[in-house]
């Protein structure tokens, strides 16, 4: 299997200076060579590839050697892959008909990874193997930057990326041939319904609370919010309480992601197939506010719908959950989410009338009645068990 590893650096105050401008330095090159693109095709209808701007790479680096000369070649071309990969999509998305979104400009939010594509060109990981305690990562113009190691790495490091999230820095492993670690048979199998008051209930009535971690912070948040709205533009100031708003954002994205691992092992050990819905997060917290012309119904308890359901982070749960399963060698099954919750587990009858409350299901044909969520988890678990039976047989 194909997996990451993501540790925490501790630079030096000169190595975070020097990572800050290896960062600087990439945007400058994604943007020029955007623009590139951009001119070439509106002055002379030529067509820019990314073999003519790798080619032009050497040429960079020699006309700028303390800038860009100073950086991984390598690492260089991989941010140029980058533009080429944002041009693809957008031709694809025109072909499918889809809103385009042609690739923009970085501003200095908006790029903050470095990667070099291979282990040993530019960068080497566990750089210094006899040194006594610590691990650290060699990264050209860098130097040895010391790692907080709390795990083993597993497989064959393919990729080495250096992500920026607000005044942290981590290092990204992608390896390949990480060994599976397969867990002994339980014979269970389970339907899991995700919610909002819980974040996760299955067919056995068991429940896993969703935390809420962006309502818990929400008050030091609207607060950082608002002292960031006095600040004037451009300012030192307005640059830290920026910080202080993304720390926040970045405390709540660990915690939710700490809370889905836990919750996602604490399924895979239990049940040897689990079966979930196919949501479309992304479609289902789409912004209800509409158009001037067609102004959208009930705005305000839909936007506190959606605050609600990325909060419980739900894409987050369902992609840690697929790779443990596969690790563990589980089986996990999507199956249609129309009805679940309100079709009778009993008796098999639909209706909209048999869900009276969030939490409270009463069949109106055979008098059913049961908790919501685990009505429709047992519900999911007979649709996947359904699925699985038909691809058998096939």
């Amino acid at each position: 299997m194909r997996r990451s590893f993501t540790f925490l650096l501790r630079p030096t105050a000169r190595q975070a200076a020097a990572l800050a401008a290896c960062l600087e330095d990439h945007r400058q090159l994604y943007n020029a060579a955007l623009e590139h693109r951009r001119t070439a095709y509106r002055k002379a209808a030529v067509t820019v590839r990314y073999g003519d701007q790798s080619a032009d790479l050497k040429h960079i680096r020699a006309d700028d050697p303390r800038g860009q000369g100073r950086w991984s070649f390598s690492s260089q071309q991989a941010t140029l892959r980058r533009l080429d990969k944002a041009f693809r999509a957008f031709f694809d998305r025109v072909k499918a008909g889809r809103t385009p979104g042609f690739p923009r400009f970085k501003g200095r939010g908006r790029f903050d990874t470095v990667t070099w594509p291979k282990d040993g060109d530019g960068c080497r990981w566990d750089s210094q193997p006899q040194h006594p305690t610590a691990t650290l990562v060699r990264l050209q113009g860098i130097g040895h930057v010391r790692v907080h190691r709390h795990r083993t790495v597993k497989g064959r490091i393919k990729t080495i990326s250096v992500k920026r999230e607000g005044n942290r820095w981590y290092v990204i492993l992608s390896c390949d041939e990480v060994p599976a670690q397969p867990l002994p048979a339980t014979g269970a199998a389970a339907g899991i319904d995700l919610g909002v008051a819980s974040l996760v209930t299955t067919s056995d009535d068991e429940h896993l609370a969703n935390l809420r971690h962006l309502a818990a912070i929400a008050d030091r948040l609207a607060d950082a919010q608002r002292d960031l709205a006095r600040k004037q533009r451009g300012s030192k100031r307005r640059r830290k309480a920026v910080a202080r708003v993304a720390a926040l954002h970045a405390q709540v994205r660990r915690q939710r992601l700490d809370h889905a691992h836990k919750a996602a092992l604490a399924l895979v050990r239990d049940y040897d197939v689990i079966v979930h819905e196919a949501l479309k997060v992304a479609n289902m917290t789409r912004s209800a506010s509409g158009t001037l012309e067609r102004p959208g119904r009930n705005v305000a308890a839909k936007s506190g719908l959606n605050r609600s359901i990325l909060d419980a982070g739900w894409g987050v749960f369902l992609t840690v959950l697929a790779y443990k399963a596969e690790s563990a060698g589980r089986e996990l099954i999507a199956v249609e989410p129309r009805n679940t919750s309100r079709t009778c587990a009993e008796c098999g009858h639909v209706a909209k009338e048999n869900r009276l409350t969030q939490a409270a299901f009463a069949c109106t044909a055979c008098g059913h009645a049961a908790h919501a969520d685990v009505n429709a988890a047992v519900n999911i678990l007979r649709a996947g068990l359904a699925l699985r039976e038909a691809a058998q047989a096939a």
